[in-house]
């Protein structure tokens, strides 16, 4: 699958501060450690109601943990999926009497675009779930053979489902109780009353055929892959074991990542699936969560149709902290575009003050997991003191404009 084009990132004069980050399965924040090539897996969208600013919030999130790890002289291979077949989208494109492809087509389409605009760097690999099916297929086959999967007893509807106690770890990601984990599986795809599973979080692998339905021929008969397998065989295949950061929003800690690492796990006999779990808060509306479910969506590509800056869009985003639920509002909206306008005059300016240290402050916050709040303060506190005492140095501005470049995203 096609990704999508890349800005140029400015090196930016200073030393580096290497980047912690929270960790959701020890319930710290820890040191990431990467080689010389940092290992990012982030869970893409199902390609329906793009993108809306809980996605946006997301990705621009490890938008920011990439810039950090690339200002840290690392290489960065960054993985992302499209899980353009599974039920939601079906189920949209019967609700709109759509074609489930061209669907999925055109919302990837719209999320590769709102994803430039707002200038995040793009994944090395982007990688669809029907284009995965061979590797899932073949993934979901060894745990078959090892035991770590099962057929329901359903002659119609023999599907594959994974023994969740394979691992003998499953719950260390997510650290919740069988009581929520039961409640969260029934609320986010999960099929707790089907009939013929040894456990009722036991996850689907493999949905054979149903009439109606897309499917694909395999060695597994007839059917179509289940959610978390599919993260698990494409992170695999081209991170490997222990890979630095498996990232998604907060409402994938489980059943999603619980289980893409369980299935991974199983599969290598390693741990863990990554070094870092790291999630990000929902952004609300009117005072509920944005969600599909809830109609209360605000999309990136209606806020450029409306000749809303982008960067005021991402300066919004990323005011508050990215593990923070938060609110999006009008007002919002409009501090960013207002810290915008006074950082571009600032950074205008033919001479300003020394940035050097604004830029160490702004590096020792985003390094502190991503502590952007203070970081944006930092760097008020130097077009402030620019706009309204001035300054002679030459390279202040410069330094500024590119901090703000390379290490946010902002384009001044």
């Amino acid at each position: 699958m096609q990704t999508w084009s890349a800005a140029p990132v400015p090196r930016v004069a200073g030393e580096p501060r290497p980047l912690r980050l929270y960790d959701t399965a020890t319930g710290e924040v820890r040191p990431t450690a990467p080689g010389a090539t940092a290992r990012l897996y982030v869970c893409g969208i199902t390609p329906y109601d793009a993108t809306h600013l809980g996605h946006a919030a997301t990705y621009l999130a490890f938008d920011l943990v990439h810039r950090v790890w690339l200002d840290n002289g690392h290489d960065v291979h960054y993985v992302q999926n499209v899980t353009d077949i599974d039920d939601p989208l079906l189920e949209r494109a019967e609700r709109d009497q759509d074609d489930w492809v061209v669907l999925g087509m055109r919302e990837t389409a719209l999320f590769r675009e709102d994803m430039v605009a707002l200038r995040v760097l793009p994944p090395r690999q982007y990688i669809g779930a029907v284009e995965a099916i061979p590797e899932i297929v073949e993934a979901i086959a060894k745990l078959l053979a090892d035991g770590s999967a099962y057929r329901v007893d359903d002659a119609e509807y023999p599907d594959v489902y994974f023994d969740k106690s394979a691992t003998g770890r499953f719950g260390y990601e997510s650290n919740y109780d069988e009581e929520k984990m039961t409640a969260l599986f029934a609320e986010r795809g999960g099929d707790p009353d089907r009939p013929g599973k040894r456990h009722p979080l036991d996850a689907l692998l493999w949905r054979a055929a149903r009439p109606g339905e897309p499917s694909w021929p395999s060695e597994l008969g007839e059917g179509r892959p289940g959610w978390h397998i599919e993260c698990s065989a494409i992170a695999l295949n081209r991170l490997g074991t222990g890979f630095d950061i498996q990232g998604g929003g907060s409402d994938l800690i489980f059943p999603h990542h619980e289980f893409s690492s369980a299935h991974a796990e199983a599969l290598t006999g390693e741990h863990p699936f990554a070094r870092h779990y790291v999630h990000t808060g929902m952004i609300g509306l009117d005072g509920e969560k944005m969600s599909k479910s809830r109609g209360n969506l605000v999309f990136v590509s209606k806020l450029r149709a409306e000749k809303v800056d982008p960067n005021a869009v991402r300066l919004a985003l990323i005011s508050g902290h990215y593990r923070t639920d938060r609110a999006w509002t009008q007002v919002l909206l409009e501090q960013a575009q207002g810290r915008l306008d006074r950082w571009r005059r600032a950074a205008a300016l033919a001479s300003g003050p020394d940035a050097t240290d604004t830029v160490a402050r702004l590096r020792d916050h985003l390094g502190n997991d991503l502590d952007t709040p203070s970081a944006l303060a930092a760097l008020d506190a130097w077009a402030d003191a620019a706009l309204t005492s001035g300054g002679s140095d030459l390279t202040g501005s410069t330094l500024f404009r590119a901090a703000v470049d390379a290490l946010l995203g902002v384009q001044l």
